[in-house]
């Protein structure tokens, strides 16, 4: 009886160690697994980092031919006229267009911006020409030169000024459009009315500005991919031909978008005072409801005859916007507030659509606005003789662009401040 107690104590003693070190081995085993699964996580990680840090290293280098490509000739001064390789405009020599302009007479000055002087000049051909001479001591007009020559040596429209060629002789850095001989708006919806200056505008020529000018927006924001935000967009930069169509220009200060339905990119607050957005204004986030709203206060100064911002008025009057958007909804009102010189001579039926099309476009929430293509349509039936005007173009009659300079390259070297 003993012995088989004995037996049997020692047969429970080597099942109990058996147990033991099963439970050992199956602990190991889990670890082991966590141990494993915790090396591929990590591997999956840097493998993945080590992924994303050679695609972002592929696009910045991509970016970098690009940008290098439009750069290049600003990096060697004194190559004589150097070519810019991504552009297909015809280049000119320093001295060609010093004989065009009379070596830059003030007699053919029409002119004179921010980034330097407007000569008018005839070109070897016999050709009039607009010819834009940038002032050397000027960053920010260099920066300008680059984006003008790119931009519009790819953006083909009837309704966008038209850039003929360019010179880059050493210092030397001009731009030749076409030369648009009826001049700005602005120098029609402010004109003295004296002998010499330029002629008052009718409300049919004013609605026909206001659709070519639309359509130029919309050109930018729906047919170029990605979008071309103007970022200054006045009645300064619609410029009128010999029949007074009108089309858009100045992109000094254009910024490519990064979608196709906003283009939403945050930069530096530009433009011109009076016609930038609120939000552009406070966030520096930029979109082409910018532009719409850039467009609203041209369309009111086409209605009013005021320019955005007079603090010489009355007060309350002194902004554009301010004073005429809750206006823009009252009949009695409106009617009021249109530019005297008019004489009454439109239809209040079209002067209501009007101004119901500016109101939403000077909207404060960028989301209210509309997009620029429903602008257009609401526009045509107003104009009323289509053949005079400029032909229609729509988003059916061209192919998308695609603009290659790369966008980040529009943030170098300009001023904070909004230019007045």
């Amino acid at each position: 009886m003993v012995r088989f107690l004995a037996v049997s104590s020692s047969s429970s003693g080597d099942s109990q160690s058996h147990e033991t070190k099963s439970g050992n081995t199956a602990a190991i085993a889990v670890l082991a697994v966590i141990a494993i699964l915790a090396v591929s996580a990590l591997l999956v990680a840097l493998s993945y980092y080590l992924y994303m840090r050679w695609k972002v290293k592929k696009t910045s280098q991509k970016a970098h031919k690009t940008q290098r490509l439009v750069s290049d000739s600003f990096t060697r001064p004194h190559q004589q006229n150097t070519a810019i390789e991504t552009s297909a405009a015809q280049v000119f020599t320093y001295k060609q267009l010093q004989t065009a302009t009379n070596n830059f007479n003030e007699a053919n000055l029409i002119g004179h911006g921010g980034f330097g002087s407007v000569f008018r000049g005839m070109l070897a051909d016999g050709k009039i020409a607009a010819i834009k001479q940038l002032d050397q001591a000027s960053k920010q007009g260099d920066f300008e030169f680059r984006v003008e020559v790119d931009m519009l040596s790819k953006l083909h429209s009837p309704y966008l000024l038209g850039l003929i060629g360019y010179c880059a002789d050493q210092d030397h850095r001009l731009l030749v459009y076409d030369y648009m001989s009826n001049g700005s708006l602005q120098e029609h919806l402010y004109s003295t009315g004296t002998p010499g200056s330029p002629p008052f505008l009718d409300w049919e020529t004013r609605m026909r500005v206001a659709l070519d000018s639309a359509r130029g927006l919309e050109y930018l924001h729906e047919l170029v991919n990605p979008p071309v935000i103007h970022r200054d967009f006045k009645s300064s930069n619609i410029l009128l031909d010999d029949n007074f169509n009108a089309k858009v220009s100045d992109f000094g200060l254009a910024k490519l978008g990064s979608d196709k339905i906003g283009g939403l990119v945050s930069t530096r607050v530009l433009g011109t005072h009076g016609y930038v957005a609120p939000e552009y204004a406070m966030t520096g986030h930029l979109t082409t409801k910018s532009d719409v709203y850039s467009y609203g206060v041209v369309l009111l100064e086409l209605l009013t005859g005021r320019v955005p911002v007079d603090m010489k008025r009355p007060s309350g009057q002194g902004v554009l916007v301010s004073w005429a958007l809750p206006r823009l909804t009252d009949r009695k009102k409106l009617a009021e507030m249109v530019d005297p010189i008019l004489e009454g001579q439109y239809a209040m039926k079209e002067l209501i659509q009007v101004a119901a099309i500016a109101a939403m476009c000077v909207q404060p929430e960028a989301d209210y606005r509309p997009l620029m293509t429903d602008v257009v349509q609401s526009l045509i039936p107003l104009v009323k003789n289509q053949k005079a005007a400029a032909k229609v173009v729509s988003t059916s009659d061209l192919q998308h662009q695609v603009v290659t300079f790369n966008s980040s390259s529009l943030d170098t070297g300009s001023s904070g401040a909004c230019n007045h």
